[in-house]
Protein backbone atom coordinates (compact mmCIF):
# COMPACT_ATOMS: atom_id res chain seq x y z
CA UNK A 1 0.00 0.00 0.00
CA UNK A 2 1.22 3.50 -0.84
CA UNK A 3 2.18 5.58 2.19
CA UNK A 4 2.23 9.37 2.08
CA UNK A 5 3.13 11.45 5.11
CA UNK A 6 1.74 14.95 5.60
CA UNK A 7 4.35 17.21 7.17
CA UNK A 8 2.62 19.49 9.66
CA UNK A 9 3.66 23.12 9.20
CA UNK A 10 0.98 24.28 11.65
CA UNK A 11 -1.58 25.21 9.00
CA UNK A 12 -5.28 25.42 9.70
CA UNK A 13 -6.16 22.88 6.98
CA UNK A 14 -3.42 20.27 7.59
CA UNK A 15 -5.87 17.75 9.05
CA UNK A 16 -7.96 18.09 5.86
CA UNK A 17 -4.94 17.16 3.74
CA UNK A 18 -4.52 14.02 5.82
CA UNK A 19 -8.22 13.19 5.48
CA UNK A 20 -8.25 13.76 1.71
CA UNK A 21 -5.44 11.22 1.30
CA UNK A 22 -7.02 8.75 3.72
CA UNK A 23 -10.28 8.91 1.72
CA UNK A 24 -8.29 7.68 -1.29
CA UNK A 25 -7.27 4.57 0.66
CA UNK A 26 -3.74 5.80 1.23
CA UNK A 27 -1.87 4.99 4.42
CA UNK A 28 -1.15 8.47 5.78
CA UNK A 29 0.38 9.89 8.93
CA UNK A 30 0.54 13.46 10.12
CA UNK A 31 4.20 14.08 10.97
CA UNK A 32 5.62 17.00 12.95
CA UNK A 33 8.00 19.10 10.87
CA UNK A 34 10.77 18.65 13.45
CA UNK A 35 10.98 14.92 12.69
CA UNK A 36 14.50 14.01 11.50
CA UNK A 37 14.62 13.28 7.76
CA UNK A 38 16.11 9.82 8.39
CA UNK A 39 13.00 8.89 10.40
CA UNK A 40 10.70 9.48 7.40
CA UNK A 41 9.64 6.22 5.74
CA UNK A 42 7.08 7.18 3.13
CA UNK A 43 6.51 6.83 -0.61
CA UNK A 44 5.76 10.55 -0.83
CA UNK A 45 5.43 13.69 1.26
CA UNK A 46 2.98 16.56 1.40
CA UNK A 47 4.47 19.74 2.84
CA UNK A 48 1.41 21.37 4.37
CA UNK A 49 0.47 24.99 4.40
CA UNK A 50 1.16 27.04 7.46
CA UNK A 51 1.37 30.53 8.87
CA UNK A 52 5.07 31.32 8.73
CA UNK A 53 8.45 30.53 7.18
CA UNK A 54 9.81 30.88 10.72
CA UNK A 55 8.15 27.58 11.73
CA UNK A 56 9.15 25.19 8.91
CA UNK A 57 11.30 22.87 11.02
CA UNK A 58 13.21 20.30 8.93
CA UNK A 59 11.27 20.91 5.70
CA UNK A 60 14.37 22.09 3.80
CA UNK A 61 16.09 18.76 4.57
CA UNK A 62 13.05 16.78 3.41
CA UNK A 63 13.58 18.17 -0.10
CA UNK A 64 16.66 15.93 -0.35
CA UNK A 65 14.69 12.73 0.32
CA UNK A 66 14.27 10.50 -2.73
CA UNK A 67 10.45 10.60 -2.80
CA UNK A 68 7.90 12.76 -4.64
CA UNK A 69 7.05 15.91 -2.69
CA UNK A 70 3.90 18.00 -3.01
CA UNK A 71 4.00 21.46 -1.43
CA UNK A 72 0.72 23.20 -0.63
CA UNK A 73 0.80 27.00 -0.19
CA UNK A 74 3.61 27.47 2.38
CA UNK A 75 4.93 24.04 1.30
CA UNK A 76 5.41 25.33 -2.25
CA UNK A 77 6.99 28.53 -0.93
CA UNK A 78 9.49 26.47 1.09
CA UNK A 79 10.57 24.72 -2.12
CA UNK A 80 11.00 28.02 -3.93
CA UNK A 81 12.93 29.76 -1.16
CA UNK A 82 15.23 26.78 -0.53
CA UNK A 83 15.92 26.00 -4.19
CA UNK A 84 16.96 29.42 -5.57
CA UNK A 85 13.47 30.71 -6.34
CA UNK A 86 11.95 33.80 -4.79
CA UNK A 87 8.98 34.28 -2.45
CA UNK A 88 7.37 37.64 -1.70
CA UNK A 89 4.23 39.26 -0.39
CA UNK A 90 1.23 38.87 -2.61
CA UNK A 91 -0.55 41.93 -3.94
CA UNK A 92 -3.97 40.39 -3.35
CA UNK A 93 -3.53 39.31 0.25
CA UNK A 94 -5.85 36.86 2.01
CA UNK A 95 -8.06 33.97 1.00
CA UNK A 96 -10.15 34.16 -2.15
CA UNK A 97 -11.96 32.09 -4.73
CA UNK A 98 -9.72 32.26 -7.81
CA UNK A 99 -9.91 30.96 -11.38
CA UNK A 100 -6.61 29.25 -12.20
CA UNK A 101 -5.42 28.71 -15.76
CA UNK A 102 -3.53 25.44 -16.25
CA UNK A 103 -0.61 26.17 -18.58
CA UNK A 104 0.57 22.59 -19.13
CA UNK A 105 -2.08 19.91 -19.66
CA UNK A 106 0.64 17.22 -19.55
CA UNK A 107 1.78 18.16 -16.05
CA UNK A 108 1.38 15.05 -13.84
CA UNK A 109 0.02 16.99 -10.84
CA UNK A 110 -2.35 19.64 -12.26
CA UNK A 111 -2.51 18.95 -16.00
CA UNK A 112 -5.75 16.97 -15.71
CA UNK A 113 -7.48 20.15 -14.49
CA UNK A 114 -6.87 21.97 -17.81
CA UNK A 115 -7.85 24.36 -19.17
CA UNK A 116 -8.90 26.01 -15.90
CA UNK A 117 -10.32 25.36 -12.46
CA UNK A 118 -11.69 27.28 -9.48
CA UNK A 119 -9.66 27.14 -6.29
CA UNK A 120 -9.51 28.55 -2.76
CA UNK A 121 -6.14 30.20 -2.21
CA UNK A 122 -4.30 32.51 0.13
CA UNK A 123 -2.04 35.06 -1.50
CA UNK A 124 -0.53 36.73 1.57
CA UNK A 125 2.81 35.32 0.34
CA UNK A 126 3.49 33.68 -2.99
CA UNK A 127 6.24 32.39 -5.25
CA UNK A 128 7.54 35.26 -7.37
CA UNK A 129 10.22 33.34 -9.32
CA UNK A 130 10.28 29.57 -9.76
CA UNK A 131 13.53 27.79 -8.87
CA UNK A 132 15.90 26.39 -11.49
CA UNK A 133 14.49 23.21 -13.03
CA UNK A 134 10.86 24.13 -12.28
CA UNK A 135 8.16 25.06 -14.76
CA UNK A 136 5.27 27.36 -13.95
CA UNK A 137 2.28 25.11 -14.59
CA UNK A 138 -0.64 27.34 -13.53
CA UNK A 139 -1.35 31.05 -13.23
CA UNK A 140 -4.19 33.41 -12.36
CA UNK A 141 -5.10 37.07 -12.54
CA UNK A 142 -3.97 37.55 -8.93
CA UNK A 143 -0.85 35.34 -8.88
CA UNK A 144 1.67 34.60 -11.60
CA UNK A 145 2.78 31.27 -10.07
CA UNK A 146 -0.27 29.29 -8.91
CA UNK A 147 1.50 25.96 -9.48
CA UNK A 148 4.97 24.72 -10.36
CA UNK A 149 6.62 21.39 -11.13
CA UNK A 150 10.07 19.91 -11.43
CA UNK A 151 9.35 16.46 -12.86
CA UNK A 152 13.03 15.51 -12.89
CA UNK A 153 13.24 15.82 -9.11
CA UNK A 154 9.58 14.87 -8.43
CA UNK A 155 8.87 18.21 -6.72
CA UNK A 156 5.46 19.82 -7.18
CA UNK A 157 3.59 22.69 -5.61
CA UNK A 158 0.35 24.65 -5.69
CA UNK A 159 -0.49 28.00 -4.12
CA UNK A 160 -4.07 26.93 -3.51
CA UNK A 161 -5.63 24.49 -1.04
CA UNK A 162 -6.90 21.35 -2.83
CA UNK A 163 -8.06 19.90 0.51
CA UNK A 164 -10.87 22.42 1.13
CA UNK A 165 -14.45 22.12 -0.14
CA UNK A 166 -14.24 25.52 -1.91
CA UNK A 167 -11.68 24.10 -4.37
CA UNK A 168 -13.18 22.34 -7.38
CA UNK A 169 -11.54 19.03 -8.25
CA UNK A 170 -9.16 19.22 -5.30
CA UNK A 171 -9.40 15.50 -4.67
CA UNK A 172 -8.22 14.93 -8.25
CA UNK A 173 -4.95 16.71 -7.41
CA UNK A 174 -4.40 14.29 -4.51
CA UNK A 175 -5.21 11.35 -6.83
CA UNK A 176 -2.61 12.64 -9.28
CA UNK A 177 -0.04 12.90 -6.49
CA UNK A 178 -0.82 9.35 -5.35
CA UNK A 179 -0.08 8.14 -8.89
CA UNK A 180 3.30 9.88 -8.72
CA UNK A 181 4.09 8.05 -5.47
CA UNK A 182 3.08 4.53 -6.60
Amino acid sequence: MTRIDVIDNHGQFTHLEQRALRELGIEVDLVDNTTPPEAIEADGLVLSGGPSMDRIGNCPAYLDLDVPIFGICLGMQIMASELDGRVGSGEYGGYADVTVEIRDDSDPLVGSLAPETRVWASHADEVRDVPSGFERTATSEVCDVEAMSDEGRDLYGVQWHPEVAHTERGQEVFENFRALCE
